[in-house]
């Protein structure tokens, strides 16, 4: 009696472990990828994304695997869980690194990133994200069919960067805190050229040029300002201060 209770234990516990293991049946995929479509059509998001889990953790079929995976990340994207998002296009990459969908993978992984981006005068991670993300887009395939978008948003982002180090060069110039402030706008000036509100950054640091006593280089700087600006609203200030100082 004894040796006939341990054999049912045994084999209730092997038939536990295999159904854990369980592969789920080709037809059962396919229902839960169509019904994971329905939701999805009906903007029910975390519906949609739990019935793709279930093909994506199916394991009969790697393309409709592989497909689940890109519908969740659009899911999250759709439902505006950008964290989320880039986190799935980013393991599809990992996983995936070869597939045929890989430029519009990277492109959808770049829009998460940048949908994350803050005002500038805040973390700027996000940003530095989607502008490499983009610039590996366009390294890899500058034919891409959202080649000039992608261009654009990488000028955004550029310009984003600027403005956060121009914000911040400004609050250290505020704080008396000059040579910080020069070394921000200097590299405000050197690393984005095409930055939107440049002659702000010359004002700037022509300001924390004078204040740091170096007269000379505020001097040239205003003079760029005057030259590459010259319908600037910082001109008539910037006069002004030419004009105490000389």
């Amino acid at each position: 009696m004894t040796n006939r209770f341990l054999f049912i234990l045994l084999l209730s516990l092997f038939l536990a472990a295999c159904s854990s293991q369980k592969i789920v049946p080709r037809n059962s995929a396919e229902q839960y990828f169509q019904e994971g479509e329905k939701f999805f059509d009906s903007k029910l998001y975390e519906e949609a994304i739990a019935s793709w889990e279930k093909v994506r953790d199916s394991y009969y079929s790697p393309e409709l695997n592989m497909l689940a995976e890109l519908k969740i990340a659009e899911a999250y994207y759709r439902s505006e869980r950008y964290e989320e998002a880039a986190t799935a296009y980013g393991d599809f990459l990992k996983r995936h690194p070869n597939d045929s969908r890989v430029k519009d993978v990277l492109y959808r992984l770049g829009l998460s990133h940048y949908q994350q981006i803050l005002s500038a005068d805040r973390d700027q991670t996000s940003t530095r994200n989607a502008l490499q993300v983009f610039e590996e887009l366009l390294h890899r395939f500058p034919s891409y069919s959202q080649a000039e978008e992608a261009g654009h948003l990488i000028q955004r982002c550029r310009n984003r960067l600027a403005e956060a180090e121009v914000y911040v060069g400004h609050f250290y110039l505020k704080r008396g805190q000059y040579q910080a402030a020069i070394n921000r706008l200097e590299k405000a000036l050197a690393d984005y050229p095409n930055y939107y509100h440049l002659d702000e950054a010359y004002f700037l640091l022509g300001k924390a040029y004078l204040q740091a006593s170096e007269k000379e280089k505020a001097k040239d700087t205003f003079n760029q300002l005057f030259e590459q600006f010259p319908g600037s609203e910082y001109l008539i200030d910037a006069q002004k201060i030419l004009a105490e100082e000389y």
